[in-house]
């Protein structure tokens, strides 16, 4: 059957269409983003504004019919960190499953978690052994462990690279040293006290990075291991990103553009998702992690199968 899934996130919404079947490996067919960006639209009072509202509302409408288009038998649609946090968001929640038909799931941190890490375990199967899981989104940063499918620990901390960029580095483009330096002891500070009370239950055999924070850094400090038929697989060393992130941070948003992997709709943030990344990396005592192509969009259209 052909699924649709709309991820509505801080920076994008995002359609994911798939044909698949139970027990079966789901297969891309459409896969379109759209740009919201919705931290720029916070309010002091924590709410979205009505020009946020507006531009949600196009991009979520635009997304279900195009999976009406393009025959989607079911279409599902889940809400992470921006609008579970808003405090006008469920009244607009209700406004755009009303405008776009399509029933919308508010996922917990937990929650994208444990689908992000399903979807890693999918992917690499059993004989990756025990798996440790980075996930950087807009709102949140993910760290996720276990050897089976549903995790052992699963961590949601505050610590996007769209909500450290809104937080810390602002006020000028390119940010400035201090500015860099604070976010730094910051995000330091989270993981401390998050990876204390994870302990030793945060390991894996495997260590693998998702989303597209993950992905772009990759291209950007990363090396290709191998060409397979789903494309280049990359892996990250530590070493790498250390090198690369004070260069960005001397770079303007528009410079970064040119940089491979590096395009404008994360060119502002990608110096939050850098040291975010790096202090994350450091903190689990990883000197390199392997990109995962699937995530949290793959995660909840498999256990929507299974629920079938």
């Amino acid at each position: 059957m052909r699924l649709g899934v709309i991820d509505i996130g801080s920076n994008t919404v995002h359609l994911l269409v798939l044909d698949a079947a139970r027990g079966a490996r789901p297969m891309p067919a459409v896969s379109e983003s759209l740009e919201v960006r919705l931290m720029r639209f916070l309010e002091p009072d924590g709410s979205i504004s009505p020009e946020g509202v507006e531009a949600l509302d196009t991009a979520v409408t635009r997304a279900a019919a195009l999976g009406r288009e393009q025959g989607c038998q079911e279409t599902i649609a889940i809400a992470t960190s921006a609008l579970r946090e808003a405090t006008n968001g469920p009244e607009v929640l209700a406004m755009l499953e009303d405008r776009a038909g399509v029933p919308i799931s508010v996922l917990a941190g937990v929650d994208e978690a444990r689908l992000t890490f399903l979807a890693a375990r999918r992917w690499y199967g059993w004989g990756a052994g025990r798996l440790l899981v980075l996930d950087i989104g807009g709102g949140s940063l993910e760290l996720v462990a276990g050897n089976d499918e549903d995790p052992e620990v699963a961590l949601s901390l505050q610590l996007g690279a769209g909500r450290m960029t809104r937080e810390f580095l602002w006020e000028t483009d390119p940010p400035s040293n201090d500015d860099v330096a604070r976010l730094r002891e910051h995000v330091r500070h989270v993981l401390g006290g998050a990876v204390g009370t994870g302990g030793s239950a945060l390991t894996g055999d495997h260590v693998v990075g998702t989303s597209k924070t993950f992905r772009s850094l990759a291209r950007l400090a990363g090396m290709p291991r191998d060409v397979l038929g789903a494309g280049q697989r990359y892996r990250m060393r530590l070493a790498h990103l250390d090198d690369w992130t004070p260069r960005l941070a001397r770079l303007s948003s528009t410079d970064r553009t040119v940089l491979p992997g590096i395009g404008p709709r994360r060119s502002r943030q990608i110096v939050a998702g850098a040291v975010v990344a790096a202090e994350a990396m450091r903190a689990l005592r990883v000197d390199e992690v392997e990109i995962c192509p699937w995530a949290l969009r793959e995660g909840a259209i498999l256990r929507h199968l299974e629920q079938l």
